[in-house]
């Protein structure tokens, strides 16, 4: 290992180094230890089986299965006309599984590493960046079945497709602000990984996955009380599920083709995003001194 890859200092944490030299403490970190960040990328993906082509059928299958669910309970079952549901739908899906997957594999990705924790010192720190990174990979293969969805409906094959990199990106920032978070706290409460599990439920059927936020903003309710579409309109997800539907399926009544997201609410979303990492890193980097002890 090189000297920039050396074992880190164990620190007893007092609450006297300042938030923001443990940010630049734990940004350091990271960027120092891409090797060690790539190596654990890696062995998850071994693990995993992410690294083989039946490792990764698993994410091309659920998406299509959870479309499948959705699609029969809402265009059968309720007998809500939406036109090309299984794509509008799926625009959402995908990105979810991609967030709740890793978010609930960071939730133990410090409580894993218990032996290793105990016996080496190392920045804690790339673990939760090494687990969010390589939920980009199962992210990936899960645009082969949103490919072929696309070329079922070639019409909305456009270059606006182009943006979903862009989209993605913001999103990685914030999946990675709530990895770090949750995997801190769960070493300190064990049971943080069950009531995650039930929190991200409630999150999904809160965002605007299985409808879209037009939709939502027509309801009396939101028209009567506008805090409440307000607090819709900010949840990350109504922004994040907009902006790759723009993209992918187009307008809400599925007439309208494939358009630019709204830019400005993603540059509002990454900016936010970036000072919830922050203050996750932060949180992160107060209480590793006593992972060894907790553990």
């Amino acid at each position: 290992m090189s000297s920039g890859e050396s074992a880190v200092s164990i620190r007893h944490s007092s609450g006297a180094v300042s938030p923001l030299t443990l940010l630049r403490q734990g940004v350091t970190e990271i960027l120092s230890r891409r090797r060690l960040v790539r190596y654990l990328v890696s062995a998850d993906m071994k693990k995993r089986g992410s690294d083989t082509l039946l490792g990764n059928l698993w994410w091309v299958l659920d998406p299509l299965l959870q479309m499948v669910v959705y699609v029969v309970f809402v265009t059968v079952i309720s007998k809500r006309a939406t036109p090309d549901y299984p794509l509008f739908i799926f625009a959402a899906i995908l990105p979810w599984k991609w967030f709740s997957a890793v978010t609930g594999d960071a939730t133990t990705s410090v409580v894993r590493q218990e032996k290793l924790i105990r016996s080496i010192a190392f920045p804690k720190l790339v673990l939760p960046v090494a687990e969010t990174t390589a939920g980009v990979v199962g992210f990936a293969w899960g645009l082969v079945p949103l490919a072929g969805l696309l070329i079922l409906d070639s019409n909305r094959l456009t270059l606006m497709l182009l943006w979903i990199p862009v989209i993605a990106a913001v999103q990685y920032v914030f999946t990675l602000a709530m990895a770090i978070l949750v995997s801190a706290a769960n070493v300190y409460f064990r049971d943080l990984g069950n009531a995650v599990g039930h929190v991200l439920r409630l999150w999904w059927f809160l965002s605007p996955g299985l409808y879209s936020l037009a939709s939502l903003e027509e309801l009396h309710t939101i028209k009567d009380h506008p805090i409440i579409g307000f607090l819709a309109a900010a949840n990350p997800f109504a922004i994040l599920f907009e902006a790759y539907r723009s993209v992918i399926y187009g307008t809400a009544d599925g007439v309208g083709m494939p358009f630019a997201p709204d830019v400005a609410s993603l540059f509002y979303l990454l900016l936010a995003s970036f000072v919830f990492l922050g203050i996750c890193i932060v949180f992160f980097k107060r209480l590793e001194p006593d992972f060894a002890k907790v553990l």
